[in-house]
Formats: structure tokens, sequence, C-alpha cells
């Protein structure tokens, strides 16, 4: 084949269209669009134009030879060269991919230089990406649809190195040892995350997706208010030619394998849920085209649900049967007003309703019996960004964009006036006859609407040498909250072991009463009201190409966030938090086949809105404790249940985390208090292998820096135990500055500052006697790693991608949330309520997962049969026997010590239990397999796919019970017992048809 013909033949198809997690992407204006770059003849003039719609944007090479054109939508290209209106070699198709730049470099007669490029079967793909300091895994709709992959954000994410479930019951991703609750997502550059609790996001269905980019590190300064990753997706869009489309998704419960029911060391069981599974049916239909040809596009989709998941209780007393059916609708309009100003619209909803029937049920017979209750539970909500992006000159281009992410979370039931929730610890007695607890399944009536509105403006300037980027991004985020618990009195009641003497874990004291063998909490947690926070950021990055070899990136973000309570009134208030960044890109051949990059940034993180609405809204937070005399059966509907008998009240009635009023927050949020931050230093290395392969290796290091969090303070350095001060939202173990007591008379005066490493704390002994004071330890996590990846492109055969994560994440602090006790309100966990629940706790953090190996490939035995495998083999995560009580003062709660000798006496004797002191988990082992049939018919090609995940049906633990003991001395027999497991093995048919 001459050298003409090979150019004609492979040229003509799509640049840069391999599987691109190998390939770190260099980002542009809000990271939904594209670039073309490159080298050419000084004066040449480069024109593109997009394939499906008509739009063509020019570029004139510089006096280096040097062009770049920018704002593309992603999609397929055509490039042309010319020179003197003439034009020069062939044209060329260049796909344009999310946040990234395609490099093409043209020679003197404007064909492509084959030495910059690499040939992979059919098509053309870009050499190692010199233009780029971050590291992110990008991948297509029609990539993903290859593997065995779920059809969900989340899952697509895993797919990249360093990326692990959250394994507590709130669920999510955590990046780089980070907690699940730091992480972002965006859908065409409209910030989707949940500002609540920053655990969860809005999302749509995999249909309306385009492109996916998992951003794992070092990312630019356009993306801010993350310590974990980024999730960025762009939406569907429409074309000159009319597209429509239909999918069947169907997952019924016949494909799955029933999990296994637990039992504790006595026979008893303890955790059922073999019955539980699910049927899951969704059909989306789609169209796209032109409303006007060359000038205005569209592209919507609507999905049917049928949905519908039954689970029992833990014991297998009850088991609720839901049904969720609401329709998804969504949809992009693109109006190309002219070639270099273009208006965007994406909208969807994704409102749900889920009805919950509950019923009496027999676990040992399959019985089901009465209805006992329907809990009702809606979510999600309108989302919209509208986009204008301009090119004003082939150097200077703008984009602005305003748009609305909308969450609700409203849980209710029929039985909420009439019945109390009731649980027990998994080490308490059942009730006898095994009759259920309580009469009602839902403990909260919750409400809560999110809104949130972004504004933001991104540009970029070419200016020789230098690519500047800057922008503002501008948040105001709503939450209009109540909830309270349901049943009389709006109580909830737990039940606790606890033999004679036991103290009980509230700070007016007391211990449980001769006669009895446990005790009950009674709480009330109630808060209303509208709570808003502002978040603002700036930013400026330079691209600097020092040489051709070399390109420095150095960029600035600044970052302000103000949170505010009931009344709209700043309380906490964080701005001036400078975020440098900086990288590097070498090609270190000087022909884009091996690079060696770098970078080093800081990060913050903004308060969760659940911080307003707990700190700053008159929360009623009310813990009554009594003795536990027994169960008391009674009856509902026919239904018999069990309540606890409470006996005599122990000790006073806490409210110590809220009463009820909205206090002075100046005594309640440290008035210097500073944002949460982490570092972050990578280094690696890439190498192109022959024509399809390609390596990599990535050190990563990783340091938080600072918690914001509750914390008890006690005394004061001038008062002593006098100078009590209560909770406050502050920096554990740096200088706390609140509105208290100055003079030791009794009343807040003044301004009193803290130093929390070395003061704070009241020591009390079991006398109650004062023993002086005691700080707090700082917070610690590290996150180390080593990431190793091969690449094997597609084409049209075969493709592989394998990669090994290495990593230690270590420390006393997760981060906002603690996955390990299970406790998921952001920004308020236990951790550092006083200094033994967090003293003596380093050690290996709940995230880490020393060893990741992680898999996928596709091979295509013709053009109508493929096969596709996963495989995600990780180790387990460590165990920690949690005790509570310490031996310094008389404080009962959450510690790293247990008590062995003298556990109901003024003086026991504590031994030290260390973080991960009990081994790791298991290993866990996931493989998914995939079938997939081809077939065209005329216009339409049809897609037949039948995916098994789980295939071996591994169910290991993933999540364990690590309280050792619950209170002093009382050992839990259920330490170690699994609570959380791998999903069963499922199966799942999927029909696709394209016209």
């Amino acid at each position: 084949m001459s050298g003409r013909a090979f150019r004609k033949a492979t040229l003509g198809i799509a640049l840069g269209a391999c599987i691109a997690s190998m390939v770190p992407m260099v980002a542009t204006a809000q990271a939904v669009s594209g670039a073309v770059v490159g080298r050419a003849t000084q004066g040449d003039q480069i024109t593109i134009t997009n394939i499906a719609t008509g739009l063509t944007r020019s570029a004139t090479a510089d006096a280096r030879g040097n062009y770049r054109i920018s704002q593309l939508p992603v999609g397929n290209y055509s490039l042309q060269a010319t020179r003197n209106g003439e034009p020069l070699g062939e044209s060329v198709e260049v796909a344009v991919s999310m946040g990234s730049a395609t490099t093409v470099n043209l020679g003197g007669d404007g064909a492509v230089n084959l030495a910059a490029v690499q040939v992979v079967g059919s098509r053309i793909v870009p050499m190692v990406d010199v233009t780029s300091t971050e590291t992110s895994m990008t991948l297509t709709r029609t990539e993903v649809a290859r593997l065995p992959v779920d059809r969900d954000l989340a899952s697509v994410a895993l797919l990249a190195p360093g990326v692990t479930k959250g394994e507590a019951s709130f669920g999510g991703i955590s990046f780089g040892g980070s907690s699940v609750a730091e992480n972002a997502f965006y859908i065409n550059g409209l910030n989707v995350t949940d500002f609540y609790n920053r655990n969860g996001f809005s999302e749509a269905p995999f249909s309306f997706y385009k492109e996916f980019q998992v951003k794992t590190g070092g990312y630019s300064v356009e993306f801010g208010r993350t310590t974990g990753g980024v999730v960025n997706t762009v939406a569907r869009s429409g074309s000159n030619d009319f597209h429509a489309g239909a999918e069947l998704s169907f997952e019924p419960r016949a494909w799955q394998s029933s999990a296994k029911d637990k039992y504790d060391a006595d026979g008893d069981l303890y955790l059922a849920q073999s019955q539980d599974d699910y049927s899951d049916t969704r059909l989306d239909v789609w169209a796209s085209g032109a409303l006007i040809k060359d000038k205005l596009f569209f592209f919507g989709l609507y999905e049917l649900r049928d949905y519908e998941p039954t689970n029992t209780d833990d014991l297998g007393r009850t088991i609720t049967k839901n049904n969720s059916g609401n329709g998804f609708w969504g949809g992009t309009l693109d109006w190309y007003v002219t070639d270099n100003n273009i208006l965007s619209l994406m909208a969807f909803s994704n409102k749900d309703e889920n009805t919950g029937a509950v019923f009496s049920y027999d676990l040992a017979t399959n019985e089901v019996g009465q209805k006992q209750n329907e809990i009702y539970t809606d979510t999600g909500g309108d989302n919209w960004a509208l986009t204008w992006a301009s090119n004003f000159t082939p150097d200077f281009s703008m984009k602005l964009m305003y748009g609305e992410n909308h969450r609700e979370a409203f849980t209710r039931s029929m039985l909420d006036l009439e019945c109390n929730r009731v649980q027990k610890e998994s080490a308490f007695p059942a009730p006898p006859g095994g009759v259920q607890l309580g009469c009602s399944t839902n403990s909260t009536v919750f409400n809560r609407d999110d809104t949130r509105e972004q504004t933001r403006a991104d540009f970029e300037w070419s200016i020789g040498d230098h690519l500047l980027r800057f922008g503002v991004d501008h948040e105001i985020n709503t939450s209009d909250h109540k909830q309270y618990y349901a049943g009389p009195g709006a109580l909830f009641y737990n039940v606790y072991v606890g033999g004679p003497g036991t103290s009980i874990p509230n700070p007016p004291g007391g211990v449980v009463p001769a006669g009895y063998s446990g005790y009950v909490r009674a709480r009330r947690n109630e808060v209303a009201g509208t709570f808003e926070s502002t978040n603002t950021a700036f930013y400026l990055e330079d691209s600097w190409s020092v040489t051709d070899n070399l390109l420095l990136s150095i960029g600035i973000r600044n970052e302000s966030f103000d949170n505010k309570d009931g009344d709209g009134k700043t309380y906490i208030q964080m701005d001036d938090m400078w975020a440098p960044r900086l990288g590097f890109a070498w090609d270190i051949g000087g022909n884009a086949t091996m690079k060696l990059f770098g970078n080093v940034g800081r990060y913050y993180l903004p308060v969760a809105n659940v911080i307003n609405i707990k700190q700053a809204g008159g929360l009623l937070d009310q813990r009554t404790y009594y003795a536990f005399d027994g169960w008391e059966v009674r009856e509902l509907n026919g239904v018999p249940y069990a309540v606890p008998r409470l006996g005599p009240q122990i000790g006073g009635v806490d409210v110590s985390q809220g009463d009820g009023t909205v206090g002075d927050l100046r005594s309640e949020v440290d008035r210097d208090l500073d944002s949460v931050y982490q570092d972050e230093a990578i280094l690696g290395f890439q190498q192109m292998l022959g024509e399809k392969w390609s390596w990599g290796v990535r050190g990563i290091y990783r340091k938080l820096h600072r918690a914001i969090d509750d914390m008890e303070i006690t005394a004061t350095g001038a008062c002593g135990r006098d100078g009590y001060i209560g909770w406050v939202m502050a920096n554990p173990g740096e200088k706390v500055t609140v509105w208290g007591d100055t003079n030791c008379d009794g009343d807040n005066d003044g301004w009193v500052t803290v130093d929390t490493a070395k003061e704070g704390w009241a020591l009390i002994d079991s006398r109650g006697n004062y023993l002086g004071q005691r700080g707090w330890v700082k917070p610690k996590r590290t996150y180390k790693a080593i990431e190793l990846q091969l690449d094997r492109a597609w084409d049209e055969k075969w493709a592989m991608n394998a990669s090994y994560t290495w990593s230690k994440s270590e420390g006393n602090a997760e981060g906002p949330v603690n996955s390990d006790t299970n406790f998921g309100d952001t920004g308020r966990t236990e951790n550092f309520d006083d200094p033994w629940v967090n003293f003596m706790g380093d050690g290996p953090l709940a995230n880490n997962r020393e060893h990741q190996l992680k898999l996928r490939g596709t091979y295509a035995f013709n053009e109508h049969w493929q096969v596709g495998a996963t495989l995600d083999v990780s180790s387990g995560g460590p165990i920690t026997g949690f005790g509570v009580g310490n031996p310094y003062d008389r404080k009962k709660y959450h510690s790293y010590f247990i008590c062995v000798a003298n556990c109901n006496t003024t003086q026991p004797t504590y031994v030290h239990s260390p973080r991960g002191g009990y081994g790791d988990m298991p290993w866990t082992y996931d493989v998914g397999t995939s079938v997939t049939y081809l077939q065209s018919f005329n216009r339409a090609d049809m897609r037949i796919k039948f995916t098994i995940f789980n295939l071996l049906n591994e169910q290991r633990e993933v999540r364990v019970d690590q309280d050792l003991q619950p209170s002093v001395g009382v050992i839990n027999t259920n330490f170690g017992f699994g609570e959380g497991f791998q999903q069963p093995r499922y199966a799942q048919l999927t029909v696709t048809v394209d016209f």
C-alpha cells in the first residue's frame, strides 16, 4: 500500500478513540468540551468541522507553528489544513473527548505526522498526551457497553485504580483513601453533588450519558470543594441526522442468588437476608436530530421504570414489599447561533416515589402475614443548566453557565402517629416467642428539599507559549428541612446490654441498678428550618510551554465558604483559602511516546449543610436512660410486637447535644474556624509499547490537614471545670476561640481561647474529683500508593486494561464520616466528642485496602459476537475492637481501650485496643462476565447483552461488628460478625436498538 493510500485508509478514522484509561487528560473550560491542538507550518490555517452538526472553527499556526482550537463540543470532526486558500493533503477525522486536547501535528504538506500518532487497527490513536499533568480515566458510553459493568456512575468510577466501595450502611465510593463524603459529581458542568451530607449525587440513566471522566488526582484549579475524586459526565446531544432508539434492561428475581442468613455464636439468627431480592425493569426510548439544520439540535430521553425490591428486617419478623415506578425524563437542546456562539440547555428530572408495604412474616415457613404499615419515600427532583459558549477570537473564548440542582428526601409512614421504633443491640436477647420489635420499621419522619443555584464563568486565552484559563464559580445551597421520630412522644427506643453497676454514657452519669441486665435509651431528635450555605471560588491557571518538550501548569484557586443559621445569619465563614497547584509534563524523547509528569496541589472541603441544620437549627437531641425491665408484648392489627418496659430512670436527661433552641452560636462555633484541606503530590511515568500497548506507573502521596467536628469543651485554662463551654464546632487539636466565661463567675462575658491540643477537657475521676485538664490529639490521615497500569487499545478485535494498586491509608481520622462505627452525619462524627474517642487511635483507616487488582477486557469472535469480563480483587479493611471508657477519667464512650478487670468498680483496669488490632476482613473477589450479540438491519443496529455480576457468588464480609465492649466490661458476643456483605450473584439482560 502506498503512503498516500495508507494515510487515506487510516486517517479517515477517529483520532483518539481508544480506551483512555492510561492517558491523563488536560482540562478545558468547564471540562465538558474539548480541544484540538498541534503544530503545523507558520501561517497555515487549520479548519475543523463537526461531522454531525456542521460546526466549523479555524485557527492559524503562529510563529512557532503552534495552533489550538478550543471550546469544541464532544464529537467527531474533520480537520483540513489550507495555505493561501488551497487545501493541503487529505482531510482527517479527529475525535474530541470531554476535558481533553487531541494533538494533531501536520507536516509541511498538510499531512498528519505519523510519527506523532499511533495506528491501531483501523483507527489512529494519539500517543502519550504530553499536554497534561493530571490523571483521569475517560470512557465513552460505547466502550462501557462492551463490558460487564452495571448501569450507574458509581460502577463506572470503580473501574479506575484506587477507587473502592464505601462499605458502611451509607454506601458511597472512596477515592485514594478519602472518605465517601469528599467527592464531587458533574453533569454538563452542573454540580449535582449532595450538599446536605456530601455522600451521593443526582443521577440520570446510563442511556442519558455520552462520556464519563473519572478524575482520581492532580486535577485542575477549575475543580474544587473536594478532597476525594471527581466524576465528570456529558449528556448526549443531537445532530443533523435524525436518530432514535430504545433500550430494555431486565433484572428478574429468578436470575439472583439468595443471600445467606447469618447466625450468632449461640445459633440464633441475627441477620435475615435470604429473602431479600428485587425485580428491576427499565425501558429507555430516545430521539435526536435537528430542528433547524446546522443550527438547532435536540436530544430527548424518557425512561419507564418498574423497580420492586423486597427485604426483611434483621430478625425476619417483617417483610417489606416496595414499588418504585416513576419515569425519568431528560434532554439537551443546542442552538448554534453562529459557529462561534452556542447556547445549550440540559435538563432532567429524576423524581421517584417509593411505597413500601410492610407485612408480618415468618422466615421459617416463608409465610407472609397481615399488612402492618406503609412507608412512603420521595427522592430526586428537577435539574437544569443553561450554558452560553463564545469564541471571541481564535485565541480567546468564554463559557457562562447558570443551573439548578434539586433533591428531595421525604420519608413517612401510615403508623407515624401510633408506633415508636424499637431496636436492640445484636448481643441483647430477643423477646420471648420471637415477636418483632415495635410496630413500625420507620424511625423518622423526614422531609427535606435541597436546592443548589450555580453560576460560573470560565475563560480561556492563548498568548504565545501561554494558555491562560481563569474563571469564577458561585453556588447557593439551600436546605428546607424538618425531621422527628415517629410514634407517641416522638421517641426512638434502643435497648443495650448492661449488668448492675454498668455506667451509662450520658453526661449526668448513673449506673444500671441491681437486679437489671440492661438499659433503654429513649431518644427524641427533632429539628426544622431553612438553612443556606454559599460557596464561591475564582481561579487562574497558566499552561506554559517552556519548550516544545516541557509543559508547566501553574494554577491558583481561592475558595470561600459561608454557612448560615435558620435565621439566615452567617455563623461559619471561611475565606481567602488559597489552593496552589503546580504540575509538569516532560516529553522525554520529543516524539510523544514517553512522558514523565507530576503535580502538587492543595484542595479544600466545604462544610456540609447538615452542620447548619444540627448546629444552628434549634436541634432537640434529648436522651433519657432507664433500666430495662423486660419486654412488654402488645398487639396491633392482630400482630404481636414487643416494646421495652422502662424501669427506674438512670441519671438525668441529656440535652447536651441540642436542647431545642438556637443558642448563642458565638459559644458553639470557633470564631477562627479554619477549613479542612488536603495536600497531594503525584509523580508518574507513561510509555507506549509498540502499536497497541502502553504502560504507566504513578506514585501518590496525600495528607489531610485539619478536621471540623463537634467537640465538648468542659474546661478552660483560666477557669478549669468552672469554665464549661459545651459542644463546639471547631478544629480539634488547635486553638479554639468562643464566647465564654472570662472571670469564672458562671456568666459568658467575653472571648475565651482554649488550646485544645493541651486543654479543654476536664478530667473527672469516678468520685467526681477534678484532676486537671486534657487536650485532643490532632487529626491525621495519610495515603501512600503506587499504581501500575497496562493497557491494550481496542482494535475491533480485543482490548484489555489491568491495574494494580498498593496503598496505605493510615491515621486517626477517616474524614468527615466514620465508616468503622457506621456514623454518617458528615462533620458531626463521634471521633472528637471527647479526647478519649481518638486517643491512641492511630492505625489503618476504614478505607485502607492495601492491595487492589483490577482487570477488564473485551474480545470479539466476529462482527456479531463479543465477550467481556471484569475482575476486581481487593484485600479487606481493618477490624478494630472498640471499647468504652478509658484509664484516665470516668468518661464512657467509644474508645481504643477495653476493660479487663474490676470493671464494675471505681478502679477498672484497661488495656489498649489498637486500631486494626483484630486483623483484616477477608479479601474480596468479584468476577463479571458478559456475552453480546450484534446485528444490523438496514438502518437499525441491535445489541443484545447478557451480563452476570459476581459470577462466583462470593458473599464475603465487607463490614463487621467492631464494638468489642459496648459497655464497660461487657463483651459483645457478636463482635467480628458480618453486618455487610458482597451482593450475591445476579444477571441482567439488555436489548438495545438504534436507528
